[in-house]
């Protein structure tokens, strides 16, 4: 059976390869003989800046290049290879991030066929097949934070580890035990040895793996926001899901497995953990914050991010900062896109903004991202779905690229919801995809046409948000909440249940 899914997985990834290679074969035809370019514009900067790099430069003498260093050093390849290096390497991190979905759906437990759908439902995406073709760099993102999950659960252990565990700390206890270690064909059996040593060890040895396992979140983590601003945002989720009251009796949380329909409603809400409240939410915060694990991941994240930003500031000074960085607490941009703050913008531009106007617009931001933290941040791939999605619309500029952040995330979670494609899950795609045609419409009015419908893209724009706010509320409604981690009581009770 797992040859045969492994199969079924390499004929998904393969088919979904070829379609990426033949897009971006095609794209580089039709940028040669076409007038409307395949190739994103940004693409394009980030070539110039690798060029610019390549020849001994700063990669901000490009205008209008606001990344970090390090994605120019990664197309250096566009100028010494090919120029299409940069759309392979990203469709390849777009592949890399349907194997991630699998791999962390696998870890919960999802069965074969619900996790292949999972997959599909990203690999053959239009809008995200088509974001890596076309040159952008957003699928490095999210196979980042992917793998950052992945490190955070494959360093806790899976029901059956903490039974095994448990069962031979109750063997221990008792004084006689039998432990038989199969290795290279050959059997070995221990009696009677101490059973405080052997315990001692057994912990010693499941803890330094979690401790490795969030070490490597904390340097992914740390690496990703530097390359990317936005992730931030997950911090306080991931420090809540650290926090000690996971901690299993090996010290290290057990996973949240995968449960049927019909096996969830016959499991009440009395045997789950319902969505908290603030108060309750800002309590577990703080007084879970000064933990071991939260303390390291914070301090190996934070050194990660600052040690970047450091070798950068030293080799490209306040350009780097001030583009790479600065930019985006403070931009304005006057270019019509899905926000419903360009239009704002655009009429005030050549007045300017003062700073307090700038920050502002990050409160209603801000606002949402704790509300949902308090209510969902326990089931974190739900929360940051949800983060991601409010994020993205209320914020000044939202483009379609941005939408790729929470399409990664969508699989993830696909399998607690109990929203039936038909209708409800129909209306939903509707509503977000015809809002957003909609607004494409106007656009295309605006920029093609040349004429005045500023205000009535704007108001597009309005539908566009009340569409994602509407997606939002049918998404928390059907989803079957489901903390990633067994809280340290619960996973007690667990497992005393299975013993009787």
């Amino acid at each position: 059976m797992a040859s045969a899914a492994a199969v079924t997985l390499r004929r998904v990834v393969l088919a979904s390869a070829a379609l990426r290679l033949a897009l971006v074969v095609f794209g580089e035809w039709q940028d040669a003989h076409l007038e409307v370019r395949y190739t994103d514009v940004d693409y394009l900067v980030f070539s110039d800046a690798a060029a610019s790099v390549a020849a001994g430069g700063s990669p901000f003498a490009r205008a209008t290049y606001r990344y970090s260093p390090l994605l120019a050093f990664l197309l250096l390849p566009n100028s010494l290879l090919h120029a299409a290096w940069g759309k392979l390497l990203f469709s390849a991190a777009d592949l890399l991030v349907g194997l991630f979905i699998d791999t962390i759906l696998e870890l919960r437990g999802i069965p074969e066929k619900m996790r292949m759908w999972s997959v599909i439902a990203w690999l053959f995406n239009p809008f995200t097949f088509t974001i890596g073709t076309r040159g952008n760099c957003e699928p490095i993102v999210c196979a980042v934070m992917l793998w950052i999950l992945i490190c955070l659960m494959k360093g806790v252990s899976s029901e059956s580890l903490l039974l095994f565990g448990m069962y031979i700390a109750r063997c221990l206890d008792i004084g006689a035990y039998s432990i038989t270690i199969l290795s290279i064909g050959t059997e070995a059996n221990f009696y009677n040895a101490n059973r405080h040593l052997v315990y001692q060890d057994l912990i010693t040895d499941l803890w330094n793996i979690y401790l490795r396992r969030i070490l490597q979140a904390a340097f992914w983590y740390g690496l990703i926001v530097h390359f990317r601003i936005y992730p931030i945002i997950y911090a306080v989720p991931f420090v809540v899901v650290l926090g000690k009251s996971y901690a299993g009796p090996t010290g290290r949380p057990t996973l949240t497995m995968w449960r049927s329909e019909k096996h969830l409603q016959n499991e009440k809400a009395s045997q789950r953990e319902g969505p908290t409240s603030l108060l309750a939410t800002l309590w577990d915060f703080f007084s879970n914050f000064l933990t071991r694990n939260a303390i390291m991941f914070g301090f190996v994240s934070g050194l990660m991010f600052f040690a970047w930003t450091g070798v950068f500031f030293y080799l490209y000074g306040w350009d780097f900062l001030n583009e790479a960085l600065l930019y985006h607490l403070t931009r304005t941009d006057p270019r019509h896109n899905f926000s419903i703050y360009f239009y704002h913008i655009y009429l005030h531009h050549q007045q300017g903004f003062s700073s307090i106007q700038r920050l502002a617009s990050f409160l209603p931001q801000l606002i949402v991202q704790l509300a949902l933290i308090a209510r969902f941040s326990r089931d974190l791939p739900i929360c940051m779905f949800l983060q991601t999605v409010a994020f993205v619309a209320f914020n000044k500029v939202m483009t379609a690229q941005y939408f790729v952040w929470f399409f990664c995330l969508l699989p993830l979670i696909l399998p607690w919801s109990s929203m039936k494609l038909k209708w409800k899950g129909l209306v939903c795609m509707v509503l977000w995809m015809g809002s957003q045609l909609h607004w494409l419409m106007w656009a295309y009015l605006l920029e093609f046409k040349g004429q005045n419908v500023f205000l009535q893209l704007w108001v597009a724009g309005l539908l566009f948000l009340a569409a994602n706010i509407f997606v939002m509320l049918m998404v928390m409604k059907h989803h079957q909440y489901t903390p990633l981690f067994l809280s340290s009581i619960k996973s007690g009770s667990k497992v005393a249940s299975k013993k009787e």
